[in-house]
């Protein structure tokens, strides 16, 4: 009966080995940038020249930073609003696979389930192309609202006739038209505990879409980019 008890154990223990390994080989500790939060707006607030110049924007600046070989996406999604028969477009589907690691190397979430679960998010890991922390609560300005028009599962909002745009339609305008952001900071340094203040992709609307109203809600009109590949 030991000797029984010791065998399974042993096996038991070589199972928990093997799966550890196996976990460690398909994520690895570290790797090249696969994700940031954009250093700076293209210039015209929610207008970012739709979902194309979203991309070419962040293509651009992870060039600009030395990634630029990898192909980048906006984390951003866009609605499909009656009549015009266009289909919705969910930020989570076009982002690639992952696993996703920030400038600094540190991993952002191994997957699409994880990057929408209990991923690796904060206003210390959610680092720029260039590597550095943007601002959050408690500093000025703060620019924690990242443009996402997105639920939190990474799908878009519905769009129905007569209900506000809330993809700064489809970020091709500035005025008439409002986003979904979440909080790159999380929770950090404040009180409140509600579930939209901890949300990284969707916690409220925006004042409106241009970009002098961006900042009255805590936002710089920046987005968050990952490589597709």
């Amino acid at each position: 009966m030991q000797r029984t008890a010791r065998i399974l154990a042993t096996a038991l223990t070589a199972a928990a080995a093997a799966a550890l390994v196996a976990s460690c080989a398909t994520t690895p500790p570290t790797g090249p940038m696969g994700f940031f939060v954009t250093s700076a707006n293209p210039g015209n607030g929610g207008n970012l020249g739709g979902l194309a110049g979203a991309d070419a924007h962040c293509q651009k600046l992870a060039a600009a930073a030395g990634a630029g070989s990898r192909t980048w996406r906006a984390y951003l999604s866009t609605s499909y609003i009656p009549p015009n028969a266009t289909s919705a477009v969910h930020a989570r589907d076009r982002i690639g696979k992952g696993p996703w690691f920030n400038a600094k190397g540190v991993l952002i979430a191994s997957d699409v389930a994880h990057l929408h679960g209990a991923n690796n998010l904060s206003k210390l890991t959610a680092l720029t192309e260039k590597g550095t922390v943007v601002n959050g609560r408690g500093d000025t300005p703060v620019t924690h609202d990242i443009l996402t028009g997105s639920r939190p599962d990474g799908t878009a909002p519905a769009g129905f006739p007569g209900q506000p745009n809330v993809t700064c339609g489809e970020w091709t305008r500035e005025a008439n038209a409002f986003a979904v952001v979440g909080h790159h900071d999380r929770l950090q340094n404040t009180p409140v505990t509600d579930p939209w203040a901890e949300s990284w992709n969707s916690s409220h609307l925006t004042v409106s879409c241009s970009k002098e109203d961006l900042p009255k809600s805590g936002g710089a009109g920046l987005f968050y980019c990952f490589a597709a590949n």
